[in-house]
């Protein structure tokens, strides 16, 4: 197998991961409070992030870092694991998982918007137009097919899995800073987002024993979502002799997600969601056409 078909190999099985962890935090909502998943899926995938930085004999790295990489990896921590997966989760719980997976992929729209003001990058109005389309997309699924209504079905969820996007799209560009191994890089950060996780929790709930099922979920996500995917993709992309199609792998995601909230979540798939999804990955594919 040459190392363009290893790197599809590699994009797909993180793409079809990636389409389950919808489902898993929705399931594992049912068990935790947002801030629970995220301590112990943060918890899950630390030891795996630092089992296999040990088995690659890397792990001195991780307490070699600078001054510098240090306080960066405390602001990376601050924005992901903690805001991020703390308010996605929260959007999750108050949202069924059909509304907010679709509007959590919007974030390379965001990141677009950000890396304006951020990255000094201008844009067009393809762009512009890509955007128009993807929120679009975003008001018909939150609305549930009514956008002129502009009745949702809960505006603090709408409003929370956004500012999951501008969270992640945040963590992205000041990751460009971090020269470190990436593997590195991201199990340093979350030791440093350990610290704000264990915080929130101890002050705004208390102990108790986690049950079976909701560790389950959060061992899948920790393993999986936060660590597994991040892996597979990373070398997906390094394998690569054309990032353009395994980036177009991506686009299978929302849709095979949306399958899955289906028959294992048990929601009835709207056809305002099926529709607005379309409209998200039209804008996304503008975006992309812009760019090259």
């Amino acid at each position: 197998m040459n190392n363009q078909r290893k790197a599809l190999a590699l994009g797909l099985g993180a793409v079809l991961l990636w389409s389950t962890v919808a489902t898993a935090f929705k399931l594992s909502l049912r068990y935790f409070s947002p801030i629970e998943l995220l301590l112990y899926s943060g918890f899950f995938s630390t030891l795996l992030l630092g089992g296999l930085l040990l088995y690659q004999g890397k792990l001195r790295l991780a307490f070699r870092c600078s001054r510098r990489e240090y306080i960066l990896s405390i602001f990376l921590g601050l924005l992901s694991p903690f805001l991020h997966y703390l308010v996605l989760f929260k959007a999750y719980d108050l949202l069924p998982a059909q509304q907010a997976q679709p509007i959590n992929y919007t974030w390379a729209i965001t990141l677009s918007l950000l890396a304006v003001p951020l990255l000094k990058q201008k844009i067009g109005w393809q762009q512009w137009l890509a955007l128009l389309i993807s929120y679009s997309g975003v008001v018909i699924i939150s609305t549930e097919g009514h956008p002129f209504s502009l009745h949702f079905t809960s505006p603090l969820g709408v409003v929370l899995a956004l500012l999951s996007t501008v969270i992640w799209a945040l963590y992205w560009i000041f990751n460009t800073r971090d020269s470190r191994d990436p593997i590195v890089g991201l199990f340093v950060n979350f030791l440093c987002s350990f610290p704000f996780v264990l915080s929130y929790y101890l002050l705004t709930s208390k102990w108790q024993v986690p049950p079976l099922e909701g560790l389950l979920g959060a061992a899948y996500i920790g393993l999986i979502e936060m660590g597994i995917c991040f892996i597979l993709w990373l070398l997906a992309m390094k394998l690569t002799t054309n990032t353009a199609r395994l980036s177009n792998l991506v686009f299978l995601s929302p849709f095979l997600s949306l399958i899955l909230i289906h028959f294992v979540v048990g929601e009835d798939i709207l056809l305002a969601t099926g529709g607005g999804l379309i409209l998200i990955i039209l804008g996304l594919f503008c975006q992309k056409l812009a760019k090259t």
